[in-house]
């Protein structure tokens, strides 16, 4: 299939939103490289899923310097990106069901939509939490933002194999309008 002719297809809306999204995950992956270090491999995911003060503030120590910054940056501009990303979820869910009426599908779709609005929620908790574990960092709020980014991770994984069932269920293409 031609991509270029694909994208065409696509609402106007959903495109904007794929766009704006897209461009604040790759802004977020760029300011995530100079948190790249020995005690946080993975940059800001590495902070998000240490579990203990201990390894919180390990990474902490990793980042001196302008590191910090780069932290906080990467924190605040999540607070954007979450609102985009459930957002164009949501416009990609309602997309992939206009040709799906059947019940079991709209049954799909909604817990779906669930999902996605659950990893937006959890992703903001995460983000409030790990914030204020920056000085100094406590075992309850390590724990607490591994338990909402866990709970993150699970609820996008969960929704997109969702979509996945949607558009499987009747086993033919995306009808074109």
């Amino acid at each position: 299939m031609d991509i270029a002719r694909t994208i065409r297809s696509l609402p106007k809306g959903l495109t904007c939103s794929v766009i704006f999204t897209s461009l604040l995950l790759v802004a977020l992956l760029i300011i995530n490289q100079p948190l790249q270090t020995g005690s946080a491999p993975q940059g800001i995911v590495s902070y998000q899923l240490a579990a203990t003060a201990d390894h919180s503030l390990a990474i902490l120590r990793s980042w001196r310097g302008d590191a910090m910054v780069w932290a906080h940056a990467s924190l605040w501009l999540d607070f954007l990106l979450v609102p985009a990303y459930v957002f164009t979820l949501l416009l990609v869910t309602n997309h992939l069901m206009r040709d799906r009426p059947g019940v079991r599908e709209r049954n799909v779709a909604r817990w779906v939509k669930a999902l996605f609005v659950g990893a937006g929620i959890g992703d903001l908790l995460e983000n409030i939490l790990l914030l204020n574990n920056l000085n100094p960092p406590t075992d309850s709020l390590s724990l607490s933002a591994t338990l909402c980014a866990l709970t993150k991770f699970t609820g996008l994984m969960l929704g997109a194999a969702g979509l996945v069932i949607i558009r499987a269920a009747r086993r033919h293409p995306l009808a074109h309008e």
